[in-house]
């Protein structure tokens, strides 16, 4: 499966690869790496939840990119748009293996995904869903220019998690970008 490629000044954000799998499966293996977004899990169901972004890919035509280091090609994450069945919005969301922590990658990642969403899906507005603990997410929205929407459900079968919503419009994120910031 082929699709769009993003290279910026560090990073690669593809499509993800089975290649990617090691990674991602640590990614969701790590306690605290998980913590916020559902969890830690055994590699037999990381692999379920791994497939889920190819099918994004392959029935939306979006999903997250899996995010690689230029230097090195290692895996570090995945960021990009996420807008499943009862999602309280159009997301660019992220997810990081700890040892990318406090690199910049999540944001550098972020804001080329989201120029490249709004560039190529219509969306009106991005949004962030944060667990209202994880502070360093909740920071990296407001980086981005994203302030606190709301509060949410999950759809099952996660609906007793509500998250914080970030989010901005369009609009607002391209008059940040003209700015430069």
């Amino acid at each position: 499966m082929t699709g769009p490629r993003i290279e910026t000044e560090r990073l690669i954000l593809r499509l993800p690869r089975i290649e990617d799998f090691d990674g991602y499966a640590e990614l969701h293996a790590d306690e605290e790496a998980a913590r916020h977004i559902g969890g830690a899990l055994p590699r037999a169901a990381a692999w379920r939840k791994f497939l889920q972004m190819p099918g994004a890919w392959a029935v939306q035509g979006f999903g997250m990119f899996s995010v690689v280091d230029k230097a090195n090609g290692a895996w570090l994450g995945q960021c990009g748009p996420w807008f499943p069945e009862g999602w309280p919005g159009t997301e660019v969301g992220w997810a990081f293996l700890r040892r990318a922590w406090g690199k910049g990658f999540a944001q550098e990642s972020a804001v080329a995904t989201i120029d490249w969403a709004f560039a190529n899906l219509g969306w009106t507005e991005v949004i962030h869903s944060i667990s209202p603990g994880n502070a360093p997410s909740a920071a990296l929205a407001r980086r981005l220019g994203s302030r606190l929407l709301r509060q949410s459900p999950l759809p099952e079968p996660y609906a007793d998690h509500i998250v914080d919503v970030w989010g901005q419009s369009r609009e607002e994120w391209l008059a940040r970008r003209a700015k430069g910031t």
